[in-house]
């Protein structure tokens, strides 16, 4: 069966999804993860924001799909176990370039009631290089039907390599791609709030689906509301948006429906906040590639990260386990 994407074609130009067999990649940098067990102990696990929705991804798209994930590795035994750890969990791992040179980085959740703070080690990381090799990314991206990319997917690069990654994204959105953004912000990992802006607006012009968070706009664009956010990322060239606000409600955009508000879902105790956005990104996105209404697949992103977020960790497979 092919569908246009979203099941929109007026909006998304000549590009197809074939639902019985397409391609789903997400760039960026996995890495080396500790998650606070309690008491002081930590657990080691390898997890990273865009790698996450790939890993969810993975859960909720059909078999005939192919889930890979897109960065730089190094070649010591730490990257090697994160590659098995990936293809383990159902993902390829044909999109990672190897760079003896380098290594993985780390970082370490601590949490307080459930929010969730980080300390990062990534000053070798390779993943900062994934756009170094205009060449390969290019071969990387070539024939990918949906492509996933986030704020620290751009936060890491060097500014050519921004530069670099957003010309192979464009060029991929223009061959049939379809192009979702996570804004994802973190401030830290940019050289200053000019540049941060402008790197964010240049990933944005890049996407077909944008899914920002509210809280995250405030910091982007102070003193911005929703309306504006919503007209910015339309602007910018957006033909969904999926505008998050924590524990609030969803609004969400898109050229046919103009914007619909969807109601918090409550859940009873927030336990590790890490990966909602994640989880919610991929049921999104893993839904409207599959041609599902824009109500239904907030509501399916709604749903997942609301179990995600009551239990410890970024990747939680019990909550797929005995599903067929």
């Amino acid at each position: 069966m092919v569908l246009w994407h979203g099941g929109l074609d007026a909006q998304f130009g000549t590009a197809r999804i074939d639902l019985m067999g397409s391609s789903f990649i997400s760039l960026g940098e996995c890495m080396v993860e500790l998650s606070d067990q309690g008491g002081g102990l930590y657990r080691r696990g390898f997890a990273g924001d865009t790698f996450n929705t790939a890993w969810y991804a993975r859960r909720i798209l059909p078999p005939t799909w192919s889930v890979a994930y897109g960065s730089c590795i190094g070649a010591d035994a730490a990257s090697g176990e994160m590659q098995a750890f990936m293809a383990a969990g159902g993902i390829d791992t044909d999109a990672l370039r190897v760079i003896p040179e380098r290594t993985v980085g780390l970082y370490m959740i601590s949490l307080d009631q459930g929010e969730r703070s980080f300390s990062y080690w990534r000053s070798q990381s390779a993943a900062r290089c994934l756009a170094d090799d205009p060449a390969w990314l290019q071969a990387t991206l070539a024939g990918r039907d949906v492509i996933y990319f986030s704020g620290i997917t751009l936060a890491i690069l060097s500014p050519e390599g921004r530069a670099s990654l957003c010309a192979a994204l464009a060029r991929a959105r223009t061959e049939g791609a379809l192009i979702a953004f996570d804004t994802n912000l973190r401030p830290r990992l940019w050289e200053d709030h000019a540049t941060m802006q402008a790197g964010m607006m240049a990933g944005a012009a890049v996407a077909d689906i944008i899914l920002p968070s509210f809280d995250e706009e405030q910091i982007l664009f102070e003193g911005a509301t929703a309306t504006d956010t919503i007209a910015r990322y339309r602007k910018a060239g957006a033909h969904i948006i999926a505008l998050k606000d924590g524990a609030g409600d969803v609004q969400l955009w898109d050229d046919a429906g103009g914007v619909r508000v969807l109601p918090c879902r409550p859940v009873d105790q927030v336990v590790d906040s890490t990966a909602a956005g994640d989880s919610f990104g991929a049921a999104f996105v893993a839904h409207v590639a599959q041609g599902r209404a824009l109500e239904e697949a907030a509501l399916a992103a709604m749903q997942l990260a609301g179990q995600v977020i009551q239990c410890r960790g970024a990747l939680v497979p019990q909550i797929f386990e005995g599903e067929t």
